[in-house]
């Protein structure tokens, strides 16, 4: 019986190989870059703003690339408010984001909700409780409810419009 050579141990990843392997995955705010790598390392805010800063300059990191990936990928499901907040909550700077949302300004919201809810729904709702469902369905997706309100109407719903 033989035994297993002993694997040849690699040194530890420095933070910048930590980052820049999590970045090859895909896009990552500063701030959510700054967490991930806090939590996963145990590294210190000190510690890990002058690699961030380095990516930044190198090119390998951007909010506004973020941003605007994070708007491209939900703007075909999510109203322009709900974008906004997901981009507040992954830490993006507010230029950075307002910039990016300027792509959604020049699309109407009511006609981007009743594509989406064309993809989801398709037919006017048969009752009351499918009408509310389809309502909740577009207020979840972040659309005001006088949109989400309009959007189900136009289906051509027979429903009394008393809401």
């Amino acid at each position: 019986m033989t035994s297993a050579l002993p694997r040849k141990q690699r040194p530890p990843r420095t933070l910048k190989q930590r980052a820049v392997a999590l970045l090859a995955r895909r896009e990552y705010s500063r701030a959510e870059l700054a967490a991930r790598l806090a939590a996963s390392t145990g590294a210190v805010r000190s510690e890990i703003e002058p690699v961030l800063d380095e990516l930044e300059r190198a090119g390998y990191l951007s909010d506004a690339r973020f941003a605007g990936a994070l708007v491209r990928q939900k703007a075909a499901g999510y109203a322009k408010r709900a974008i906004a907040h997901a981009l507040r909550e992954k830490g993006v700077a507010a230029p950075a984001a307002k910039e990016a949302l300027a792509a959604l300004a020049n699309e109407d919201e009511l006609a981007r909700a009743v594509a989406l809810w064309q993809r989801r729904f398709g037919r006017a709702p048969v009752d009351e409780r499918e009408k509310a469902r389809q309502i909740r369905f577009l207020l979840s997706r972040g659309y005001a409810p006088g949109i989400a309100l309009r959007v189900v109407r136009q289906s051509g719903s027979r429903l009394d419009d008393d809401d």
